[in-house]
């Protein structure tokens, strides 16, 4: 059992402190030295592992760090066997977001390349990837019949409500407002500078929204690049656009805050309009609002722009 405590990356409150419990089954051995490794998110459907970690080892990463579901853990003894340098993690009722924060906190290379287990790797390999320190390239990904998808996103606010309009990649350096679906090659310092994702939001779209928004507020850069191209085996899994708690906090992390002058705040005149989305009563609205602005506060001069400033960098819909 490991339980890994970053220490110096405090100022999200409770991302990398005190961190879930989790298993660890092999990858001791490191297979290459380019400073990359790869991240297996379970889709939950089981695929033919072998021939995936085949495939990953030979386009030259460090180390695989999958994750392993209820129903994949049949087989990872023999799997551990056969590809030392696979780390399978096994944990309990963890988030998408969290388990990616613990590949981070795992892993102690440059970069890392988020992909899931119904995925191929068409284009690019470990050495071959742009070693930039850009916060997050995203990939360009192909469905099954490798038709490129809309999987790019820029950010409509208007009245306090927020949607992601999707579309293609087009050319080199687009920005996105989040990495679809969690995948893409972050860079390893920059994602726990930031705070990797808010495991206090149980849906991972809106852990996508609030680490993306996060990056930009923040001074960072999440774009597209053409030089990884993936393509899914199955069908693309629909977002999930459930629970209203984590809108809420995600509003009062990244569409309220002020920014002015140095720095951001969470002014009380915000707190009106939030208690008449919230619909959780005074006291309870009262004391998630002071929590977040007590964060707001920690994080002040970490701020660079305000979300409209975010919207506005994509020059209305592409």
């Amino acid at each position: 059992m490991r339980e890994n405590v970053q220490t110096a990356m405090n100022t999200i409150l409770t991302t990398f402190n005190n961190p879930p419990a989790y298993t660890v089954v092999g990858g001791l051995e490191r297979k290459n030295s380019s400073g990359v490794s790869v991240v297996v998110l379970d889709r939950g459907t089981p695929y033919n592992r072998a021939v995936l970690f085949e495939d990953l080892e030979k386009l030259g990463f460090d180390y695989i760090v999958s994750f392993v579901g209820n129903r994949t853990r049949y087989d990872i003894d023999g799997l551990s066997a056969s590809f030392p340098s696979v780390r399978f993690i096994i944990s309990e009722d963890v988030s998408c977001g969290e388990e990616i924060n613990i590949a981070a906190l795992e892993l102690s290379g440059s970069h890392f390349l988020v992909i899931w287990n119904d995925m191929r790797i068409l284009k690019g390999s470990a050495d071959s990837f742009e070693k930039n320190q850009k916060l997050c390239l995203v990939p360009v990904i192909q469905n099954g019949k490798f038709e490129s998808l809309p999987t790019l996103f820029a950010p409509l606010i208007l009245k306090g409500q927020v949607k992601t309009h999707p579309f293609e990649y087009e050319k080199e350096g687009q920005l996105s407002i989040f990495p679809f679906d969690g995948i893409g090659l972050y860079e390893r310092e920059s994602f726990l500078r930031l705070g990797g994702f808010d495991r206090s939001l149980s849906n991972f779209y809106w852990q996508l929204m609030d680490f993306g928004f996060r990056a930009h507020l923040w001074g960072e850069e999440i774009s597209a690049s053409n030089t990884i191209k993936i393509s899914y085996e199955g069908s693309v899994t629909p977002k999930d656009l459930t629970g209203s708690d984590c809108f809420r906090r995600f509003y009062l992390k990244n569409l309220a805050p002020v920014f002015r002058g140095d720095h951001a705040n969470l002014p009380l005149r915000r707190f009106p309009g939030f208690l008449f989305r919230s619909k959780t009563g005074l006291f309870t609205s009262l004391d998630e609002f002071n929590k977040v602005r007590e964060w707001v506060k920690l994080n002040q001069f970490r701020f660079r722009c305000d979300a409209r400033t975010v919207a506005e960098l994509w020059g209305g819909i592409p």
